[in-house]
């Protein structure tokens, strides 16, 4: 999968091909201004894939915004410690 970057004037005369390399390809384009980003063309499977990872973040992206729930965090900072040494902090052996 590959990025591009391209001019809005540029993608606004090729946009059917821009969209069919979406599509087909899975090439994303980084539409810029000025050379500045302002958007991109994604595939509609790309973005369901950008929107399920942003459903999966669940309790993580809460942490710490709730007060009086500092067990809650705690208890996050450990699943964040044992996701960093690769989830071999506890041994859960039978």
């Amino acid at each position: 999968m590959t990025t591009t970057s391209i001019s809005v004037a540029k993608a606004k005369s090729h946009i059917s091909e821009l969209i069919a390399k979406s599509q087909y390809s899975h090439e994303r384009f980084i539409i810029t201004k000025r050379d500045k980003p302002v958007a991109v063309l994604v595939s509609l499977d790309d973005l369901k894939v950008l929107e399920q990872h942003e459903e999966k973040q669940g309790l993580a992206a809460i942490v710490g915004k709730w007060q009086g729930f500092d067990e809650v965090v705690d208890a996050m900072g450990e699943i964040e410690t044992l996701r960093a040494n690769g989830g071999k902090g506890r041994d859960v052996s039978l």
